[in-house]
């Protein structure tokens, strides 16, 4: 009997950008499943690629999109182009599967017809789209937002099985989504304990300076990064700290604003920008790192969110500089300073009260990696994600093991 295959589909970044989407792929892979990827292109991608047995189809990205009508371009521009990868897919060969990643909620209308054919749909659930939307802009438009919720309530429906990243996102699910508990499952976005590991310091990253404080991330509209150099502004310009450097690492829609605002505050000799950073620049950056920052500012959205940066600070032993926001402190608990809610002079008195305590950075740093290692790394919520698949797809996975341990030359998923 054939492997199963699973196509994922995902929209916000290419993949293996995407660390919870390629971790995704690789804990399929390693489970004996076919998968196959169909995302835009990052800059440089060719439009196919095989990755770690990981087939990726990258489509040329949507120009960047501002406003309800250039979002509504950007999105049915993508769902075109993935409908067109999506057929070139099946036309080769079965689908099994179908995983969409939102944001936005319109790719049940790709999976429905499948449907018909087996082919299951499970809906990967990273953001809610009517929050993000409302996050984004002041004055969001009431008929968009019960649009947003009619598509979030299809998806809901056409799914055989939703992968909520928190608990909160899973009661959004069965409550807003009317789903029964047992058809979802809390799959979280922690990163691999033993991939993301402290290395030594590079000292040069400070810059001469002896603190060296690090934001991690996209850049977009929603996640507050402007609140770290209002911060850095308040600590280098009002309370005179010369001795701290930070660096942004990342890239997004607000990429060169935010570049503008820190020359606009004179801030370019405490600030590094790096662009979009690999593995090895973020292992050197946060093995260097006296303190992580997630400056993400508390609204309906974020405060549900588990924030992937926040994890990774952890990972890396740092402790970490917070608004105080629910999910935050699920992940974090002590091993984070919670500031008063989109207050940058709170934010910025938890930046200096920490760096004046080693003792007490040391303490959260280990809080931090412990609560990783413990519960929090991909390695326990990657057994939760393929039993979905396992379930679904109608995999004995005792036989699959069984026929690993005996040295088959090629593992067949088979059924029960």
């Amino acid at each position: 009997m054939a492997r199963r295959h699973i196509v994922i589909i995902v929209q916000n970044l290419p993949v293996p950008l995407d660390r919870r989407v390629w971790m995704e792929c690789r804990a399929l892979i390693e489970a004996d499943y076919d998968v196959s990827v169909i995302c835009p292109r990052g800059e440089g991608d060719p439009p196919h690629q095989v990755i770690d047995g990981v087939e990726i189809h990258k489509y040329r990205p949507a120009p960047q999109a501002s406003g309800a009508a250039g979002f509504a371009l950007e999105f049915s521009y993508c769902w075109l182009q993935t409908a067109r990868l999506l057929a070139r897919i099946a036309r080769r060969r079965r689908i099994d599967a179908i995983q969409a990643c939102n944001p936005p909620d319109t790719y049940w209308a790709l999976a429905w017809p499948f449907k018909a054919r087996g082919t299951k749909f499970v809906f990967d659930q990273h953001d809610l789209c009517p929050e993000v939307y409302a996050s984004r802009f002041a004055d969001p438009s009431e008929k968009l937002i019960k649009g947003l919720l009619f598509l979030e309530r299809m998806t809901y429906r056409v799914a055989d099985h939703v992968i909520s990243t928190n608990e909160s996102f899973k009661t959004i699910a069965t409550e807003r989504g009317k789903r029964d508990p047992d058809e979802v499952t809390v799959v979280r976005s922690g990163p691999k304990a033993a991939a993301m590991t402290r290395g030594e310091p590079v000292a040069e990253l400070k810059k001469g300076r002896k603190y060296l404080c690090c934001y991690l991330g996209i850049m977009g509209p929603q996640d507050g990064v402007e609140n770290v150099l209002y911060a850095v502004d308040e600590l280098v310009n009002q309370r005179g700290r010369n001795d701290i450097q930070f660096a942004l690492l990342g890239f997004g829609d607000c990429y060169d604003d935010l570049r503008s605002l820190s020359s606009e505050l004179g801030l370019d000799q405490h600030v590094t920008f790096t662009g979009r950073a690999d593995d090895a620049m973020i292992t050197r950056y946060l093995s260097t790192a006296d303190l992580g920052l997630s400056p993400d500012p508390k609204n309906e959205m974020n405060d549900l969110c588990t924030m992937n940066k926040t994890l990774e600070y952890m990972a890396f032993g740092l402790p970490v500089v917070t608004f105080d926001l629910q999910e935050t402190r699920v992940s974090a608990g002590d091993a984070a300073w919670y500031a008063t809610p989109n207050e940058v002079s709170s934010f910025a008195d938890g930046i200096e009260e920490l760096l004046e305590d080693e003792l007490r950075r040391r303490a959260m740093g280990q809080s931090g990696r412990r609560r990783i290692e413990e519960n929090l790394s991909w390695e326990y919520s990657a057994e939760n994600y393929i039993a979905v698949y396992d379930e679904l797809l109608e995999v004995d996975r005792d036989a699959v093991e069984k026929a690993r341990q005996n040295g088959q030359p090629a593992l067949r998923a088979t059924s029960r």
